[in-house]
């Protein structure tokens, strides 16, 4: 098995609705899932003129492969009813695939780590709460050292 990290977020409708769904989801169809982060408020990122987030991040033990993983991801976004209209849009769910092990995957619809997730406060601040320690497999530092570099002063708030 191996470990991933995923984001999840959600900004439009019953926001705890949708990441408690599809966490639910992932439990049943994707792998174990180990721990998970508290919930934070978050201020929109890349498009700011839409409602905030509620962002979490879960642990996830799985046997699927990265790619494997992706299409199931996107599957439950289908399922719960997520529309991909526009890039950085609202969205009733997002999930996000920030880490799979210490992999590292380049390709044109799949790249791991996640781009941004050293530029991202409402990425970083949750996966710290569970992961301090874990070492970001291409800039060889943990996610505490991260947050502590992180230039991003975006509104980030645990909620629960």
């Amino acid at each position: 098995m191996q470990t991933s990290y995923i984001l999840l977020g959600s900004n439009l409708g019953d926001r705890r609705k949708y990441i408690a769904l599809a966490i639910s989801a992932i439990g049943v169809k994707l792998g174990k899932i180990e721990r998970r982060s508290s919930l934070y408020e978050t201020a929109s990122w890349g498009k700011h003129d839409q409602p905030d987030f509620l962002n979490q991040v879960i642990e996830l033990k799985t046997n699927l492969n990265p790619k494997d993983l992706l299409a199931e991801i996107l599957s439950i976004e289908i399922l719960l009813g997520r529309k991909r209209i526009e890039k950085w849009g609202s969205r009733i769910i997002d999930i996000d695939i920030l880490l799979y092990g210490d992999q590292v995957v380049d390709e044109p619809e799949l790249t791991i780590p996640h781009p941004f997730l050293a530029f991202r406060r409402f990425c970083l601040m949750p996966l710290n709460e569970i992961a301090p320690k874990f070492v970001h497999p291409v800039l060889k530092k943990n996610i505490q050292e991260l947050l502590f570099e992180l230039s991003d002063d975006l509104f980030v708030k645990k909620t629960s």
